[in-house]
């Protein structure tokens, strides 16, 4: 891993750059807007896929809307048709709680008693008979005496809004706080609010005794997602209108802060407790608002057909109800995730549904931890795929963990209500992707080119790609270093050849090549030498390092003896001879790199321990083997198991080596090879009565095993003619 570290260092580099940002972008110092937006853009898109839809029948929108408008005239209304309203929605339609998301800051002058009353003090004074008359008409001209009678001790929220603006200036009174200033003292700071509000006339407000604010939060790209559900004016706290009716609506429930931290880390405001409701908020008090569907999702009732009685009981028994407007010059329209013209009532509408149900969105604390953690994961996770895997596998797994990030994410808020930040993840998987795919193709791909000019033809891809990791090791230039040579040779080639066209030769050659070639090259990952007639001559741990050369060679050795047994019935049903193949194998130091002419140049290996090799292939027949290795490629490889065969002398060396044939994986010939070791062992102990009983025995097993005749002969010749003294049971060959 070290290593690989420090041969991408640039990627690391990269990666760990992005990380920093990512996480800097968590802990809010910079901040970056771009992600900002986009974790924006991704809650508007969650929050609109999960939206259930159709109409919540709990909660009734009153509508002043365009009939009301023409049958009870123009916005102001008097008060005595309000009156009339809200008698009508408590003793008639039998509603549970009512709110206003209107204001009514002035004194009703539609009915002309102010001017009445003028006339009384000064023109008037003295008239008796205008005196009298007046203090009759003054309880039916008092439209807001009238209306102030009608909220009395009744389930309503009277609506009223707050304002920053330089030049606003407060009026009307406000409703009772919800919380006074020692409940929020640890956090204060951190609410937001109003210095100035807009109220209701004090005999209003003080005959609906609540009230709640219709102020939402609107964010920089001007979109409202979320309502302050306590806001602060001056230092008292005051609810939204959604929270005061829902309030009111639940037995008015007690209310108190769920504040975390302490003095000597920092406080926390986390939520709200209403009864036993838990109301999750971020640090400034806003509850974001989890939209039911488009507008529309509440029903709405025109406000003249509920005075005039039009409406059927039903449909307003046990509701909550907002009064709101629709009508056009009237309506409050907000841009929302929803709908860009969305009625501002449908939004406390909405905040009043999620606190029935219990579904306001939380962001709570834990999530920043959260998300550091997941960075810190999926950082140098990334990293080290898309450095160790290639573009395809690095693909693949980038898309796995986006499909499996934003799943969890949607299943996040589906189950918990858990509003998850997702860019910033996104941008550390999309960023190093893309970093890293653009690197490999403007960087990698011209060592890759480089590298395939001069190994492309001696060695397959997938060592290619593997060299191109660190060019810089490999060099054409000769160098000295121990590999494992592989020799094979077709039996009885030349009796073949001899009985075959010369295109058809060649298409036979062909056919048996590949099969041998694909074994070695694209199985085993070997570098071929050369063909030498029937011959393939191959070789492992040049020019990529490979450890485990020995293995891989006797591996590649007993693979082509499958493919051999499965190629034959393929050359018998195209009237072709089959073939058995021997296959010699041996370990040591070689000189390995581009030899030859000014007019020919090929990389291969040259030695002894190449030469070796070609004699151990051609004792394959001799022993009746099919495979035979020396005694340091099974040193080298000693994870397999092996038949002790032979210590030998071939023809060219002074000293003997031990040959051994490799067993096929899986065979469990255990009790045969000790028997036959043991042979091995009472033959060049010169017992020979004893080993020929064990050979006997062995041969009993496997009549057609050319070793047990071989030795058994060999017995019979030293019985005649004993070796001489000292005798050290090496077998010597006087030729190839």
């Amino acid at each position: 891993m070290k290593a690989s570290i420090r041969k991408y260092w640039q990627q690391v580099l990269i990666g760990a750059l992005l990380l920093l940002l990512a996480l800097l972008h968590v802990a809010g110092s910079p901040s970056l807007p771009t992600l900002t937006q986009i974790d924006v853009y991704l809650y508007d898109v969650r929050l609109r896929l999960g939206m259930p839809g159709g109409v919540d029948q709990r909660i009734a929108i009153v509508d002043i809307d365009e009939k009301s408008l023409a049958e009870l005239g123009r916005w102001p209304w008097r008060r005595d048709h309000l009156a009339k309203l809200v008698d009508q929605l408590f003793d008639r339609y039998q509603i549970k709680a009512l709110g206003f998301d209107v204001v009514f800051a002035e004194p009703d002058e539609s009915a002309g008693l102010p001017v009445l009353r003028r006339l009384a003090s000064n023109e008037l004074s003295n008239n008796a008979a205008f005196q009298s008359e007046l203090l009759r008409l003054t309880p039916e001209l008092d439209t807001d005496a009238r209306f102030a009678k009608a909220l009395s001790n009744r389930p309503i929220i009277a609506g009223f809004y707050f304002s920053n603006e330089a030049k606003a200036v407060s009026s009307g009174t406000l409703p009772p706080p919800i919380l006074a200033a020692e409940d929020l003292a640890p956090v204060a700071p951190q609410i937001w609010g109003g210095k100035t509000y807009g109220g209701n006339l004090p005999s209003l407000q003080k005959a609906a005794g609540h009230g709640g604010h219709f102020v939402p939060v609107v964010d920089k790209d001007g979109v409202a997602r979320r309502v302050p559900l306590v806001a602060r004016i001056g230092d008292s706290y005051y609810p939204s209108l959604g929270l005061a009716l829902a309030r009111i609506a639940l037995g008015q429930e007690a209310f108190s802060p769920v504040i975390e931290g302490s003095a000597e880390s920092s406080f926390a405001l986390e939520a709200f407790r209403l009864g036993k409701r838990r109301l999750p908020v971020n640090e400034n008090g806003w509850a974001l608002v989890p939209f039911k569907g488009p507008e529309g999702s509440f029903p709405y009732l025109s406000a003249t057909d509920v005075i005039s009685g039009k409406v059927p009981p039903a449909e307003l028994k046990d509701r909550i109800v907002l009064l709101g407007t629709t009508a056009p010059g009237l309506k409050d329209l907000r841009v929302t995730p929803v709908g860009e013209a969305y009625a501002g009532v449908e939004i406390h509408a909405n905040l009043i549904a999620a606190i029935l149900d219990e579904t306001l969105p939380q962001h709570p604390g834990y999530l920043l931890g959260a998300e550091f953690l997941l960075l810190l994961i999926l950082g140098p996770l990334l990293v080290w795929l898309l450095i160790r895997f290639s573009p395809l596998i690095a693909s693949l797994v980038c898309l796995l963990l986006l499909v499996l990030l934003c799943a969890g994410n949607i299943a996040l808020w589906h189950y918990a209500n858990i509003d998850m930040p997702l860019a910033a993840s996104l941008m550390m998987i999309i960023g190093l992707y893309t970093l890293n795919m653009a690197y490999g193709y403007f960087f990698e791909s011209r060592r890759k080119r480089q590298l395939t000019q001069l190994f492309g033809q001696y060695v397959v891809p997938e060592l290619v790609e593997r060299m191109s990791e660190d060019p810089e090791k490999y060099t054409m230039v000769g160098q000295n270093r121990p590999l494992s040579v592989l020799f094979t040779d077709v039996r009885s080639f030349t009796k073949i050849s001899e009985g075959m066209p010369a295109d058809e030769l060649s298409r036979f050659m062909n056919e048996f090549l590949t099969e041998i070639s694909t074994v070695i090259r694209h199985q085993h990952l070997g570098t071929i030498d050369k063909y030498i007639g029937d011959c393939v001559m191959a070789f492992w741990g040049a020019p990529v390092f490979d450890p485990e050369h020995a293995e891989n060679a006797v591996l590649a050795a007993l693979e082509i003896q499958v493919a051999i047994d499965k190629l034959n019935p393929k050359l018998v049903a195209r009237n072709w001879p089959e073939i058995s193949v021997g296959v010699g194998v041996n370990t040591g130091n070689v000189t390995v790199g581009d030899m030859g002419s000014q007019f020919r140049m090929n990389y291969t290996v040259m030695g002894d321990a190449v030469n070796l090799a070609s004699r151990i292939e051609g004792l394959t027949k001799y022993y009746g083997v099919s495979i035979l290795v020396s005694e340091y490629t099974r040193a080298a490889a000693p994870n397999l198991v092996y038949r002790e065969i032979d210590r030998v002398r071939v023809m060219g060396k002074s000293e003997a080596v031990t040959l051994y044939e490799p067993q096929p994986l899986g065979t469990d010939q255990e009790s045969i090879l000790m028997l036959f070791h043991e042979s091995l062992k009472l033959y060049r102990n010169q017992q020979w009565d004893l080993a020929e009983l064990q050979l006997l025995n062995l041969q009993k097993l496997d009549t057609a095993c050319r070793l047990y005749e071989l030795y058994l002969q060999r017995i019979q010749h030293f019985r005649q003619t004993p070796p001489a003294a000292g005798w050290d049971g090496v077998h010597t060959f006087d030729r190839k």
